[in-house]
Parts: structure tokens; sequence; C-alpha cells
């Protein structure tokens, strides 16, 4: 049997879960919470399906660019596959981690616009795991891959907004 040598695995940012897994269980965590112990925070109201909906609209929207300038710099999404290059433009101008906060975006439109105040609540965990198990992890990776030009990157950009 060959033995693995280190320079055989893709240098990754060895993240805890990639980050739509993360959000998608805070989803479900939040309908099963809700089935269980029903909270009527919010009713199903045309003022909260509209809110919910662009808070949806909008997380697609900053996922969606996000896809499409990692597709334009030639560098993959996925956290498991080597950073190619470091994507600064689209809206990297403005957030380390736009496709997150449209991810989050997205759950918690789909929350709203279903009445389900329980996927809220369980957001403030999975944000906190992707703060800590993902970013934590992504951000030292990118720094040892593209050393001063991530560390400039991160003096002029925050990490979410």
């Amino acid at each position: 049997m060959a033995s693995l040598k280190t320079s055989d695995c893709p240098d990754t940012p060895q993240v805890l879960a990639p980050p739509p897994v993360i959000f998608l269980g805070a989803l479900a965590l939040g309908f099963v919470l809700q089935t269980l112990w029903p909270l009527p925070l919010f009713t199903h109201s045309r003022v909260a399906r509209v809110v919910g909906g662009c808070l949806m609209l909008g997380g697609l929207v900053l996922s969606g660019a996000v896809m499409f300038h990692f597709g334009r710099a030639g560098t993959p999404v996925i956290p498991w596959q080597e950073t190619r290059r470091l994507v600064v433009s689209g809206p990297y101008r403005f957030s380390r981690n736009p496709d997150y906060l449209g991810q989050a975006l997205f759950v918690g439109g789909l929350g709203l616009l279903l009445a389900v105040p329980w996927v809220f609540l369980a957001l403030v965990p999975a944000l906190l795991l992707v703060r800590y198990g993902v970013i934590a992890k992504e951000e030292r990776y990118l720094e040892r891959r593209f050393g001063e030009e991530y560390r400039q990157f991160c003096s002029r950009v925050r990490r979410w907004i």
C-alpha cells in the first residue's frame, strides 16, 4: 500500500463543512423547531412575504455574482479545491465573504417568507460556525497562499459588510 505524501493532498483551507450545508442545516433546524414549538413572531403578512422574497432575491443575486467572478478568475468556488487566484472584484470590493452573506440572506428571507421565526434563531449558530469553522480557516489559508496581496485586501475590505 502506497503512503500518502503531503504533496499528494490538495492545498485547501480544510473548512469545517461547506457553508451551504451549514446554512441548509440551520434552515432544516428552524423548520423542525417551528413544528415542535411554533413561534408566532410574525404572521403570513404581505409585508413579510415581500421583504422575505426581496432578501431571498438579494441573496441569490449576491451568490450568483460571486460565482460569476470566480468563474471569470478561473478559480473554484468550492472550498475543497485549491484556490488559483484571489478574487477582489465584483461583490468582493465590499465584503470578503459575500457568498456567505448571500446564503444567510436567502435562508433568512425564506424564514420570513414562510413565517418560520426559528430560522432566524437557527441562523445565529450557523453564522458562528461559518465565521469560526470556515472563514477563520479560509483566512489563514489565503494569507499563506497569497501573502501580502491578501493582507492588503483584508486591510481595505470588511469581513462581512
